[in-house]
Formats: C-alpha cells, structure tokens, sequence
C-alpha cells in the first residue's frame, strides 16, 4: 500500500512540474450573435486542429448577449450582426472597457416567404407596414396577392427576439429608429428557426440571414422603395451594397486584441478564415481567392 501511495504522489508530482496538455492550453471564450454562430463553430473547429494547444468555446444567444458579456469581461471575443451601441459604450466606459472593432464579413439579411406564395418582389416600406406598429397590411390581399394554403390571407409575421442583432438591424434599417414592432410577431430564438417555420406556414413571412437559405423557402428581391429596382440577396449584392439591407459581420475585443486572440483573428481574415465564411454562405470582407 505505501508503494502505491507513493506512486501516485510521484505521478502527480511530475504532472504538476511539468504541466499537463489541459494545462497548457489557452481558453478563447467566443459569445453572441446567432447569425455568426454556426460560422464560428467552423473556425473554431478548423483552429484547433491546426493549434491543439488553443480551446475555443463558442456560444451564441444574440449580438446584444454576446456584447453583453464583453461588458461585463466575461468573454475574449463577442460576435455581433450589429454594432456596437452608445450605451453599450457608455457602459463599457464605466467598467474601464474599450470595445474595439473588427469587421469580419457581410451578410445580405433576407426576406423568406413560403414556396406556394406567389409574391417575387417587397419593398422596405411595405414591410415596415407589415412589420411596424400602426401599419396596414395586415392580410396578403392588401398587397394585391392570394397565397394558396392561407386560409384567412391573414399575413403571419416571423421575427427573431429581441436581444438579436438580425432584430435590431431589421428595426433600425426597415421600421426607422421611431417605430417599433406590431404587437403579434412571432419571435424565434434562432436564424435557423424563422426559416424553418416560414417553410412550413404558407401566410408566413420572415427575416433571417442568407446563410440560413434553403431550396423549401422563397428569397425576395427587395427594393428600397416603389419604381426602384429589386434586388436578389447575394453575396456579391452583399459585397457591393445594391442589395439594400446588406450588413457588416463584427466580432469585438475588449480593447487591442493580443497574444493568442491577435493570432485567431488574424487567421479568421486570412484567405483559409474567410474561405471558411464563405462556404457557410457569407461574403468575405475582401476580395479573395478559395481552391473548391
């Protein structure tokens, strides 16, 4: 017995002094946007098995939870489909934290309708009339349209939560920043989940990011308003903006990135990063070139 006692003192002896593999390894914690997330899983993936000796915990629950806890000093790097707000800043300026910004990619945010429904083409300000407080339409005939399968035409109005960033973008840049959102939406937690109910609700309508596309759901061409061309979401209508509710894709760092945080960010915008954002159906943040 005390041979073997003195074995495992020894054993864990010499793992103290010379350090284990888990001990060794640098811990990134990554948090927020759901649009971003699935795209940070991949990188995160990819780093680690070119860098065993970095762990990376990727999470999401939304832009505003991510930047959240970048306030707060909880995490190394917030993703975010929105930018950073004055009084986020103020807030971090309290808890002595200066957001610094990184532009990672873009995304085009799309407008999802079931395959039955016949419309090809919606402007901004019929779905801020959609969408807003005090608009409209509320039924698929005050848009000229029958859409087979809805019974009533009333029109179902698919959101995300509140804490999203795809929801503040589509507030700020659809409804205006004096208009909220009609009370009745139905506000999922995930990108995933609008394009998933949209696909199974033919008086549905929603909004979620292009990366999200799939072959059971419509895309909308969008105009920014009446007698203007209508665009297709893409990633190369993304990059150039014609598409008109195009956005950036942030990850923030509470201050300079450095050391093991600089490196990853670093490699995310590099041509194997950004090939990465690329398959996931994002557009890269600069021109590049990715071997199929």
């Amino acid at each position: 017995m005390k041979l073997i006692r003195f074995a495992l003192f020894f054993t864990l002896l010499s793992l103290v002094c010379s350090g284990s593999p888990a001990q060794a390894r640098v811990m990134i914690q990554n948090k927020g946007s759901d649009t971003l997330v699935n795209v940070a899983q991949a990188w995160a993936e990819t780093y680690q098995r070119l860098h065993p000796e970095i762990a990376i915990a990727v999470t999401g629950g939304g832009s505003g939870t991510g930047i959240a806890a970048l306030l707060n000093n909880t995490v190394d790097i917030a993703n975010a489909s929105r930018e950073i707000q004055p009084k986020e800043l103020a807030l971090a300026k309290t808890n002595g934290i200066q957001p610094i910004e990184h532009v990672i990619g873009f995304d085009a945010l799309a407008i999802y309708a079931h395959p039955a429904n016949p419309m090809e083409a919606i402007t901004l300000p019929q779905l801020a009339e959609m969408y807003g407080e005090g608009g409209k339409s509320k039924r698929w005939s005050d848009l000229g349209i029958t859409v087979p399968g809805c019974k009533d035409q009333r029109i179902i109005l698919v959101s995300r939560q509140n804490n999203s960033g795809t929801y503040f973008y589509f507030r700020e840049r659809v409804l205006g920043q004096r208009r909220d959102f009609v009370l009745g939406t139905k506000d999922m937690h995930g990108s995933k989940d609008v394009v998933d109910l949209v696909a199974k609700t033919p008086c549905a309508i929603g909004y979620s990011g292009l990366a999200y596309a799939k072959p059971h759901v419509k895309l909308l061409k969008i105009a920014e308003k009446e007698g203007m061309p209508a665009v297709l979401p893409s990633m190369a209508t993304a990059i150039d903006k014609s598409y008109p509710i195009s956005r950036s894709l942030l990850m923030y760092t509470p201050g300079e990135a450095k050391d093991a945080v600089k490196n990853y960010l670093d490699w995310i915008k590099s041509d194997q990063g950004q090939c990465i954002l690329l398959s996931k159906g994002y557009a890269p943040y600069r021109p590049l070139v990715c071997q199929p």
